[in-house]
């Protein structure tokens, strides 16, 4: 029964940070018996807060994964969580998690609402369309405001929540839930941490605010089917729990709405209710359309339907390293199934994978399993080569799956081993790193040799400098955080590239005629490609070739050695020796071709802008707006929130290194912030060359 498809669920905790999702994953995993003692994140003793860092900082860094069993309406439910990081440097934990995820749960603090990394993950989620329920958390901290909450999930994220429970008393004195689906109230009992749950009567102070809030809930359920209406004007009672459900969960499943439901994880208030809407409302594999991807041989869409009896189809979303068994890849399997020692194909590289183990995991211990069937999430080991977002498929049956976008990093550093002996460890361990996290990148510098590490914020590279120091012993010497520009293209023109090599054998010979500039797009991220060659005049692997060798070239632009945020390349024209040409020299002649193009075009640098958020007493607002004003920023709104002000700004990454010691001088320690990545912006034609002699050293007249 725990592997029948339609009882599974594949769910992801998500969240602003310190709303709660740890927590409430702590009692999830205790009521559903997993463990037998409720762990804390400010104790350090979370369990899926494993990483000696999670626990120091009470943050969560990595998504970590757990299998729940859970009985709902007699029926054993197998649920599979993904618990997430808020903070936004580590949101390609996020990113990765929902590409691969059926539902979620958003957990809102009923004190801050929808905060600034609750839009972002919101977004996400709605980028992959994943259905979830939201969980109104710490209802009984001092500001509780329930409904007002609500409100903010409308209008700030443009969703249609549904409340499924009213809150008896907040603050202090919320004690428990009214379920408007059963119109019973609920209180927990603390004595035992939670787990008794007590049928209690409607508070009369609350019964008509639950009458209206029910009578709402079945006047939208009953707009779901024709049968519901007719039972609805005959006797709106006449509903029944389980028709409430099937169409709420009907609704949930189209994204057309969001119910809502309240507690308090660190007092052990509404969890189980919660893990019960999980059942109820979130979707199984079988509830998701077949998933599509693009047969390599044919290059023709193709679907898998979620079933063991389909060929085997998995996407790999995330590798790590572990100190005993090695690497380890997180599958989710679509469709087919995989068994110990089984032989597949990743479809990406073209290899052939043997898997020697298979295993469920739950943190960072891990269940050894004989075999794993579609629908679910696993870990594995004893692979070659497999990298975040390849496909995993039957040898027999490829298919490319859509693999993962990840954001660009904004911010770099350069890093040196302090002693000669680990100048290759360091090297060797930086790769690994750059295997599991996406989001870090490493190059080095040619002009000056020295390794650049790259990531999405100061904390992000600490939190990675942390690890070698701490997995691998390698201390290092570390630079200035710098920004991480983007090279663009101003103007288009139309350049020849002739490249021909002789060594008395067989030489080398490619000549493309291209036209290169701006995307049409200006968001578009990398190039964008336009093959403009008419009747074969060049073969269509030597085309490949050149596209190929143009996307290598974007990695390092020629103006300061940034990689280029995107451009528009038109093959125009090219000629082919029968003997001498190969992909290879048409390849070369790309990137000879982009160098010379890009040295006689007009070249800028776009800089990362960042979201910022200020919560902020009344007193300190003029200051505030005088220092982003002297930062380059702009000002976008304020309002009042709880006794306080929100200023909402955008402001460059460069003018906010040490932002955090201004704040706490200007407001004497009382306001806080929250950094997001917007968007890249060009930057200003007066500050070009200042950031350019910073970089190279000596002016660089553009």
């Amino acid at each position: 029964m725990q592997n029948e498809l339609k009882n599974i669920r594949n769910i992801g905790i998500m969240a602003h940070i310190d709303a709660g999702k740890t927590t409430t994953t702590e009692r999830i995993l205790f009521y559903s018996g997993i463990n037998y003692k409720i762990g804390e994140v400010h104790d350090g003793a979370a369990t899926m807060d494993y990483m000696i860092q999670e626990q120091e900082r009470g943050i969560t860094i990595t998504a970590a994964a757990t299998t729940v069993f859970w009985n709902f309406n007699g029926t054993q439910h197998k649920i599979n969580i993904i618990d997430t990081p808020g903070h936004v440097d580590f949101t390609v934990e996020v990113e990765r998690s929902l590409r691969v995820l059926d539902g979620a749960i958003a957990v809102f603090c009923a004190v801050g609402g929808v905060e600034p990394q609750s839009e972002t993950v919101w977004r996400q989620a709605d980028k992959y369309h994943v259905p979830r329920i939201s969980f109104i958390n710490k209802m009984d901290r001092s500001g509780a405001d329930f409904f007002n909450v609500i409100n903010q999930i409308r209008d700030k994220l443009g969703a249609n929540p549904i409340p499924l429970q009213i809150p008896i008393g907040e603050e202090d004195n919320f004690s428990g839930i009214v379920d408007l689906i059963t119109n019973k109230a609920y209180e927990w009992d603390n004595s035992n941490l939670g787990a008794t749950i007590t049928e209690i009567e409607i508070p009369k102070g609350i019964k008509d605010l639950v009458d209206e809030y029910r009578t709402r809930l079945i006047e939208g359920v009953a707009e779901e089917s024709d049968e519901l209406l007719e039972k609805f004007l005959k006797n709106p009672d006449s509903i029944t729990p389980d028709e409430m459900r099937q169409a709420i969960r009907k609704a949930t499943l189209e994204l057309r709405i969001t119910p809502v439901l309240c507690g308090a994880a660190f007092k052990n208030k509404g969890v189980q209710k919660l893990i019960d809407a999980v059942a109820a409302y979130l979707p199984s594999p079988l509830d998701l359309p077949p998933v599509e991807g693009i047969n390599p041989y044919t290059e023709k869409k193709e679907t898998r339907t979620a079933s063991p009896d389909d060929s085997f189809a998995a996407l790999a979303f995330k590798i790590k390293t572990d100190p005993y068994v090695g690497k380890i890849a997180f599958l989710r399997i679509y469709s087919g199934s995989i068994k110990s020692g089984e032989q597949v194909l990743n479809v990406n590289t073209g290899k052939k994978e043997r898997i020697t183990r298979l295993m469920q995991m739950h943190a960072n211990k891990y269940q050894p399993l004989e075999k794993i069937e579609a629908g679910n999430i696993c870990a594995l080991v004893g692979f070659k080569e497999i990298r975040t977002g390849d496909s995993l498929t039957a040898i027999d049956h490829p298919l490319l799956l859509e693999t993962i976008s990840f954001p660009e990093p904004v911010i770099n550093m350069a890093v040196e081993s302090k002693t000669q002996d680990d100048v290759e460890k360091l090297q060797t361990y930086l790769v690994k790193l750059t295997e599991e996290d996406p989001t870090f990148k490493v190059r080095i510098d040619e002009e000056t040799g020295q390794t650049i590490i790259s990531g999405m914020g100061e904390l992000h590279l600490e939190i990675r400098l942390d690890e070698l120091r701490r997995e691998y012993n390698i201390e290092c010497n570390q630079g200035k955080p710098q920004v991480s520009y983007k090279e663009a293209f101003r103007n288009s023109l139309t350049h020849q590239e002739i490249y021909k090599k002789q060594t008395g054998g067989k030489g080398r010979f490619a000549d493309i005629t291209f036209e290169i500039g701006p995307a049409d797009d200006k968001e578009l991220r990398g190039l964008q490609f336009v093959d403009e060659i008419k009747g074969g005049v060049l073969p269509k692997e030597y085309i490949a070739a050149v596209k190929r060798g143009f996307e290598m070239s974007m990695m390092n632009g020629v103006l300061a050695g940034f990689s280029v945020f995107n451009m528009k390349v038109v093959l125009k024209n090219g000629t082919y020796h029968q003997v001498d040409s190969d992909p290879l020299a048409f390849e070369i002649a790309a990137k000879l071709g982009f160098r010379n193009a890009a040295r006689n075009s007009k070249l800028t640098l776009l800089e990362p802008i960042m979201r910022l958020e200020v919560i902020t007493p009344d007193e300190y607002i003029g200051d505030l707006s005088s220092d982003l004003n002297r930062r380059r920023g702009h000002i976008e709104d304020v309002n009042s929130k709880y006794n306080a002000q929100v200023l909402r700004a955008k402001v460059p990454l460069a003018e906010m290194f040490g932002y955090v010691t201004q704040l706490r001088s200007i407001t004497s320690g009382r306001a806080t912030y929250n950094l997001e990545f917007s968007h890249y912006s060009e930057l200003p034609n007066e500050l070009l060359e200042q950031v350019l002699y910073k970089i190279k050293g000596y002016i660089v007249k553009v």
